[in-house]
């Protein structure tokens, strides 16, 4: 931290990406608000604003801002791009699904956009206090996404339910805040770290406050058994929202968990291991035998991401460079494929109505053949088939935690490949109703764009995996090694 000069141009350069995205979300909400309309060139400035902070994350300079509380480091780079990139895919989907129900709104691509902002703060946090900014920047946002179609009664009940129980969250995360701060005299990861390593007659308190901050922060992954606003949230929201929701904001939560533990408890790894294994297995299972009673499918994807995040979770639990780099291979595997499932799940309408259970999929094939074949690989993907991203992704966070030694770890990991087993009914059940079952009528024409966006996370996840798992792996063995140096 004190290498680089706190000077205001240093400062200004470090955080450049989040000034980007807050100039762009104020100029465009003083654009949609006196034009009133959304045109192609209002989308067409938030993705590209979206794009700019990303290529600025990627060609700035590394450091530590504002006395160590904003950290631009390779993790931070690493969130950061994939988090901006999804949100700009968001912006496409969730502009043409609104254009296509009469309902356009420019709320919609500014919120996006504070979301991404306060996803990249979190990633960049190295202080307790700049992690609460972004996570209720970014939660803020996220709750009026949920109610954003105010006459639908569901979209409604699904942000009221969200932001009561991110409310609750907040409190939690709030809480172990205070207790950390008050053992150790320092909301700053690097002295909370060294004030940890002492030990000392401060310990149990400082624990005691560690497993509030954890219970805070699964909460908003959404990681059992503080999982139960997930399956409403999603089942009432917007389609694209609810696409928008499984990805960057996952990533953004489990950087979180990364940044707080790999930071700020580098030294605790035994204290917090057993935590996150238990949240992380009691995730895997109810996402598997919760996820087999459901037919919607919305509800159903909810399930299964509580189960990824419990893979995740693994991840973070084996600690160290490996551990971390297997969460975030994970995450961004997982992002491509969820953002892919509901776009298809988007483009999908039948005489003008949504196509959101497992019944309405049926005989799909024969209707849309391009879109059963895409959902086809992003539900093999997500029941760890090879060669499918899933697989991949799956073995990264498996071989990190057989390779701790740690016999907890070990028996995590077979009982993680168990639940595995038992998700895959309800992915082959909707396999067999797209390809076996009788069509129950013709299929609207999908949109272009929701369809192509499919058509390339469905490509993504075979084959071009196999050729970016060669880049992929470096970028985040780099990240993860950043861990650990608040």
């Amino acid at each position: 931290m004190g290498e680089e000069p706190m000077t205001f141009s240093a400062n200004f350069s470090l955080v450049l990406p989040e000034v980007v995205l807050a100039i762009a979300a104020l100029v465009l909400l003083v654009a949609g608000a006196f034009r009133g309309k959304v045109g192609a060139i209002f989308t067409l400035a938030a993705v590209a604003s979206l794009i700019a902070a990303a290529a600025t994350a990627v060609l700035g300079p590394h450091g530590h801002a504002f006395n160590g509380v904003y950290a631009a480091d390779a993790a931070a780079t690493y969130a950061k791009v994939a988090i901006y990139l999804s949100s700009a895919v968001a912006v496409v989907l969730g502009d043409r699904w609104l254009a296509q129900r009469g309902d356009q709104k420019f709320e919609y691509a500014v919120l996006v956009i504070l979301a991404a902002l306060g996803m990249g703060v979190t990633a960049s946090a190295g202080d307790l206090i700049s992690l609460y900014v972004g996570v209720e920047l970014q939660s803020l946002a996220l709750y009026v996404l949920a109610a954003m179609r105010r006459d639908d009664a569901k979209s409604s009940e699904a942000g009221l339910k969200y932001f009561v129980l991110g409310a609750l969250s907040s409190g939690l995360l709030l809480y172990g805040s205070s207790l950390i701060y008050g053992f150790t005299g320092s909301t700053h990861f690097g002295q909370i770290a060294l004030a940890a390593a002492h030990g000392g007659s401060h310990g149990v308190g400082l624990l005691f406050g560690l497993v509030f901050l954890i219970c805070g922060l699964a909460f908003k992954v959404s990681a059992a058994p503080f999982h139960m606003w997930t399956p409403d949230v999603y089942e009432g929201a917007p389609t694209p929202v609810v696409g928008f929701f499984a990805a960057a904001p996952k990533l953004a939560a489990m950087m979180m968990f990364a940044r707080v533990l790999g930071d700020a408890f580098p030294g605790s790894v035994e204290q917090w291991r057993q935590i996150l294994v238990i949240a992380a297995l009691l995730s895997v299972f109810v996402g598997a035998f919760a996820g087999l009673a459901q037919t919607n499918l919305k509800r159903l994807w909810a399930y299964s991401s509580i189960a990824n995040v419990g893979y995740a979770l693994l991840g973070v639990a084996a600690g160290g460079e490996v551990g971390l780099q297997s969460m975030l291979v994970f995450m961004t595997l997982y992002m491509v494929d969820v953002t892919g499932f509901f776009a298809c799940l988007q483009a999908l309408n039948r005489g003008g109505k949504p196509m959101e259970t497992i019944e309405d999929m049926a005989g799909l094939i024969k209707e849309r053949p391009g879109i059963a074949i895409a959902m086809t690989a992003f539900s093999l993907s997500a029941l760890g088939l090879p060669p499918f991203s899933g697989f991949w992704s799956k073995y990264y966070v498996f071989k990190a935690a057989l390779g701790t030694g740690d016999v907890m770890l070990q028996w995590a990991a077979v009982l993680g490949l168990v639940g595995s087993v038992v998700a895959a009914f309800y992915y082959l059940r909707l396999i067999k109703s797209m390809w076996f079952d009788a069509p129950a009528g013709s299929v609207d024409a999908p949109s272009p764009s929701a369809r192509a966006v499919g058509y390339a996370a469905a490509f993504f996840s075979f084959p071009i995996v196999l050729v970016a798992l060669v880049w992929l792996d470096p970028a985040a063995k780099a990240a993860a090694a950043a861990f650990g140096h608040a």
